[in-house]
């Protein structure tokens, strides 16, 4: 999982990729659960995303992507995100577990 990512103010591409661990660095299998993005300005400001849906991109490997919208990066700022696992089974578990991933979304020059 990125511990930082990089773009540009209004850009919608590319698309932030991660693989969820558990605790022992392990790919957490996703098999029929649902997942969704969170964001907000860094340190626990403004939420800028609040329950986006993320896509599952390869169960077995916890591998996930989130597509952004022209909404989501109208802003420069420094944000902090994750990903929320909601499981077949009902549970909820959110990556990255220890910290946030650091999202910063640099201002355009035109």
């Amino acid at each position: 999982m990125p511990s930082h990512f990089y773009m540009k103010q209004n850009d919608t591409r590319p698309a932030l990729v991660a693989s969820l661990t558990d605790a022992n660095d392990q790919a957490v299998n996703l098999t029929g659960a649902t997942v969704v993005f969170n964001m907000r300005v860094e340190p626990a400001g403004t939420t800028k995303v609040s329950a986006a849906a993320a896509t599952v991109l390869d169960s077995e490997a916890g591998e996930v992507s989130y597509s952004w919208s022209a909404a989501n990066t109208d802003t420069a700022d420094d944000f902090e995100a994750e990903f929320q696992v909601t499981y077949a089974g009902g549970g909820v578990q959110t990556f990255p577990g220890r910290n946030h991933i650091l999202v910063h979304i640099v201002d355009d020059i035109a």
